[in-house]
């Protein structure tokens, strides 16, 4: 039996070269993390853990690895609950306003990374709030930046989402928290995640504003990698790179799984 549609081939072959487009790099940063060599080049000299080894043991890249974790896991969380009611509000209200607030949301995407940290952070010293250069200051960043891909998400799974059945649940004596709880977060579930996970992403990677809005104390993984190419060139930098790349897998893989489990459950 014949598709349909079938795909032409020139689109098959835009896609591979665009993936090895992507892989790349990727094999590139694993490959000079694991060079046996005393400098960081490729192709490498060997086939070693050393520098993996030399990662665990750094004061400086182990400690960041860990900022950078622990601010991306906060900024995911806010931007979640944020993003989730914002979409809602977006969807939902008849309100002329919520065209200006979807405007406002998009604007961190729509500005360069550069642009935006410069602006939070000459804001920051002009209201003497005391953001400037600290850790609260740095997460409003972040959930700045990822909120619109949590919006962008939950609202696409929410536009064909059919009200009678959160009104059923209603007129069948359940609260409003309880009918979002049990009917709408199930259906916009997979929105959610995949929110979720380019919000950690975004947020574990951001160097731009995080280069403006950082401190030496609260030095996150991109920052630590950064500093360390400019005065050592050593492979160490490329082995933290394998394991935010190994993060980076393995929150989507998770977070795929916790879908594919819910959707399941909702089944039966």
């Amino acid at each position: 039996m014949h598709d349909v549609n079938p795909i032409p081939m020139t689109f098959k072959l835009v896609s591979a070269v665009a993936l090895v487009i992507l892989l790349v790099p990727v094999l590139v940063v694993v490959m000079a993390g694991l060079n046996s060599g005393d400098f960081l080049t490729f192709p490498p000299e060997g086939v070693s853990l050393r520098w993996v080894i030399s990662f665990f043991r750094s004061k400086i890249f182990l400690p960041a690895f860990g900022v950078s974790f622990g601010l991306a896991l906060l900024t995911t969380l806010i931007s979640t609950v944020l993003g989730t009611m914002t979409a809602i509000f977006l969807t939902r209200s008849k309100s002329r306003v919520k065209e200006l607030l979807r405007g406002i949301i998009v604007l961190p995407v729509v500005l360069p990374g550069v642009v935006l940290g410069l602006a939070l952070y000459i804001f920051y010293v002009w209201t003497g709030v005391g953001l400037a250069r600290s850790f609260w200051g740095l997460l409003i960043g972040h959930v700045l930046v990822t909120l619109p891909f949590i919006v962008a998400t939950i609202t696409a799974s929410l536009v064909d989402f059919d009200l009678s059945v959160e009104e059923a649940a209603r007129s069948l004596g359940a609260t409003p928290w309880q009918a979002f709880r049990k009917v709408t977060l199930p259906i916009i579930a997979p929105g959610v995640s995949a929110g979720t996970i380019f919000a950690f992403i975004i947020s574990f990677g951001q160097f731009e504003l995080t280069l403006f809005l950082s401190t030496p104390d609260i030095q996150t993984l991109p920052i630590a990698i950064y500093t360390s190419l400019r005065y050592a060139f050593e492979p160490t930098a490329a082995a933290a790179g394998i394991f935010a790349i190994a993060l980076v897998i393995t929150s989507t893989l998770v977070a795929s799984r916790l879908v594919n489990i819910k959707n399941l459950l909702n089944r039966r």
